[in-house]
This record gives structure tokens, C-alpha cells and sequence, in this order.
């Protein structure tokens, strides 16, 4: 008798509106009764898990039914998508390094941290990027190795464009099938985030991050300013007409998702429906969206700019224009990495460290300073990745449909 009410009103009421509504369950869980927190954040894991379980299974099955079942001739708008997943990442590396010159921030610093070390150069980033590339297929799909995923979906669905009609329609097959089973994943969210949201408040709360507000102030900052300013004007400049729909619509229902789950690969289901919601190219989003996640990180190189610079002010050390500049690059190709690196952007951190000539011990202690502020941090960072990337694929879409009709 309970049960149908609430599947009706469960059918009838928006995902998003469920997940809401899920956020505000669990805030005042963990206010008025954080002894349940624990079982709530089982929820969590298990939502989670379940994500990052089937989205490389999905990814590889999508990435190369489409491929292989693409007609020659017909536009994919690939090349579009990348040049804008290149200029917003080198713009949220620039808004990065500007707000830093404008709110300096400083960091207390102690003796050096003990820490996993970090890469050492731009070229050992690009050289893991390769390592990853020609990765075992069956060990990329278990560690969801998502650029080597794509690397041996690509190949494969090139090869398969020869393959029998039969073959290439059980491909299809396939990649339905999968996703069926990614949307009732995806329908389980609200319980996932109540777990998430519950667990996360309970354990942190805002005293942990108030010792670092300024900092974490100038991350929030700038993501905000690329996602509500930036973003939109580079969408803006591809389709001519507002971009503010389609902005607040990714953001809502990507990035929302995004926040809780904290994992760009997890979400990746989530931006392939509501690319499919939003009737775009399936040959583009279903190789673009899974791209995005590997290398569209412009909260990454937010992330690298600003701390990479508060640990010079704490320095002392003066940043000229053109350090400044050659910053803003490296973050943004070491961002691309992120993905291809442990630890993702904080362990890239040193790396844009060292062209102030900055140790690793000091730079080890602004990665473990990263991961206190990383409860807010890191939620916006991979709100702002993976709803920029159905941002630009939409916008490379319409981009294209408006130079048809022209």
C-alpha cells in the first residue's frame, strides 16, 4: 500500500528534483542524528561502486559499437569538441593564475611532508599518457584505465567498420543493453547521494575547512566564474545565441550529479544521458564524453594554478608575467594528464612547483594541504570537468547544425 504511492511519485517527479530533496535529507541527518551516518554511507559506496563498476564496461562498448557502425562521410564534429576542451582548459588555467595575482593567498607551511611523490616533468606526464595508451586491454577494463579504454575501443571499432552487418548490429545490441543497465543505476542516485551527502557532513563538517577559507575561496571563485562566465562565452562564441540554457541545464544535471560522486569516470553515464536527452550526434558524444573525462579538466588546472602560486606567496617568491604565462600552459597540459596520473591534480601540484624553484618537500606539504580542503575542493573540480564536458559537445553539435542551416 505505501510502496505504489511512493513508485508513482518516484515516476513522476524529476531525477534531479529526487536528488534535491536526497541533499537536504542528508544534511539534517547528519545535524540530528549522525549515529546513522555510518549505515546511511553504505548508500554511498554502493553507488559509487556501482558507477565506476559499469562505466568502463560502457565506455568500451559504446565508444566502439559507434565507431564501428559509423557511415563514411558523415561528420562527427570530433576536432570541434577538442579545440574547445583545449581553450577552456587554458582559460580556467588563466582565471586560475589572474585570481591568484589579485587574492594572494598564503599557507602554513611546517617540516617537510612525507608523501607519494608526484611526477617530475611535463614530458614524464605525457610519457605515462603513452604508457596508458597501449595498456592490456583487460587490465585497462578492470582498472578503469580510461585512456587506454578508449585507446582499444577506437582501434577496435575502426577495425569492426569491415565486419559483417551482423556483427556490427550485435554491437549495437550491446551498447543498448549496457545502457539499460547504467539507467537503473542512475535511477538509484537519490539514495547513493543521501548516503554520500549524510556521511560527508557528518565526518568533516565546515569547521575542518574554515582554517583554509581564503584559499578555498579563491578555488570556488574561479570554478564559479569559469562555469557561469567564462564557459558560457566560449559557448556563446561557437553557437551565436544564449548560452545560458544549455549552461545551467549541464550544470544542474551533470554537475550536481558530479559534486557528490566526486569521480569524473562515475558520471560519464550521466553526461551519455543527457546527451542522448538533449538529441545530439551519438558518433560525437559517445567518443567525446568519455574523451572529456580523460582530458577536459579545467577545474584541474584551477586547482594546480592557485595552489602552485599560493605556495610562492608563502615563499615569497615574485611571479613575473611571463612565469605567469608558461604557468598558465603547464597547468593546463598537466591537467589533461590528471587523469593519467595517481593521485590526480594535487600530485601535479609539484610539478608546476618547480618553475618558481620550489622543493619537493614544500610542494608534498601544499598536496597534503589540498587534501583537507579537498571536501569542497575536489567536489567542485569534478562538478565543473564533467559538466563542461557535455558543455562543449553540445556546443560543438549546435555549432555545426547552425553552419548547416546557414
Amino acid at each position: 500500500m505505501i510502496l505504489s504511492p511512493l513508485l508513482r511519485w518516484v515516476q513522476r517527479t524529476s531525477l534531479v528534483t529526487q536528488i534535491a530533496i536526497a541533499v537536504v535529507i542528508g544534511i539534517v541527518l547528519a545535524a540530528v542524528w549522525p549515529a546513522a551516518t555510518p549505515h546511511l554511507a553504505i548508500l554511498g559506496s554502493l553507488f559509487i561502486s556501482a558507477l565506476k563498476a559499469v562505466a568502463p564496461v560502457l565506455v568500451f562498448v559504446l565508444v566502439m559499437a559507434a565507431i564501428s557502425n559509423h557511415t563514411p562521410g558523415e561528420t562527427t564534429h570530433i576536432r570541434p569538441v577538442l579545440v574547445l576542451y583545449a581553450v577552456g582548459t587554458l582559460a580556467a588555467a588563466t582565471v586560475g593564475v589572474v585570481a591568484s595575482m589579485w587574492f594572494p593567498s598564503t599557507l602554513t607551511l611546517q617540516a617537510p611532508a612525507q608523501a607519494a611523490a608526484g611526477p617530475g616533468s611535463v614530458s614524464e606526464v605525457l610519457m605515462n599518457v603513452l604508457k596508458n595508451v597501449v595498456e592490456n586491454p583487460v587490465k585497462a577494463l578492470l582498472e578503469a584505465n580510461y585512456i587506454g579504454i578508449l585507446a582499444w575501443a577506437i582501434a577496435l571499432g575502426l577495425a569492426l567498420r569491415h565486419a559483417s552487418a551482423g556483427t556490427r548490429a550485435m554491437l549495437q545490441d550491446g551498447a543498448a543493453a549496457v545502457t539499460q543497465v547504467i539507467q537503473l543505476v542512475i535511477r538509484l542516485a537519490p539514495l547513493g547521494i543521501l548516503g554520500l551527502v549524510a556521511s560527508t557532513f557528518a565526518e568533516a563538517g565546515a569547521q575542518a575547512l574554515w582554517g583554509y577559507a581564503q584559499l578555498l575561496g579563491v578555488l570556488l571563485g574561479c570554478m564559479l566564474f569559469v562555469a557561469l562566465v567564462v564557459n558560457p562565452l566560449i559557448v556563446y562564441v561557437a553557437i551565436r545565441r544564449n548560452p545560458y540554457p544549455l549552461v545551467l541545464m549541464c550544470l544542474r544535471e551533470s554537475g550536481v550529479t558530479a559534486f557528490f560522486t566526486r569521480s569524473s569516470a562515475a558520471n560519464i553515464p550521466i553526461n551519455l544521458a543527457l546527451a542522448k536527452r538533449l538529441r545530439l550526434n551519438e558518433d560525437t558524444y559517445s567518443i567525446a564524453i568519455p574523451l572529456g573525462a580523460t582530458i577536459n579538466m579545467a577545474g584541474a588546472a584551477i586547482t594546480i594554478s592557485v595552489l602552485s602560486l599560493a605556495a610562492a606567496n608563502t615563499l615569497g617568491v615574485q611571479v613575473d608575467l611571463p612565469t605567469a604565462l608558461l604557468l598558465c600552459v603547464v597547468a593546463s597540459l598537466c591537467a589533461c594528464g590528471a587523469s593519467g596520473v595517481a593521485g590526480g591534480s594535487l600530485l601535479l601540484i609539484p610539478l608546476a612547483c618547480s618553475l618558481f624553484g620550489i622543493g619537493n618537500d614544500v610542494a608534498m606539504q601544499v598536496v597534503a594541504i589540498g587534501f583537507i580542503i579537498g571536501i569542497l575542493q575536489d567536489s567542485a573540480e569534478t562538478a565543473l570537468n564533467s559538466s563542461t564536458d557535455v558543455i562543449f559537445t553540445a556546443a560543438a553539435c549546435l555549432a555545426q547544425e547552425r553552419k548547416a542551416q546557414v
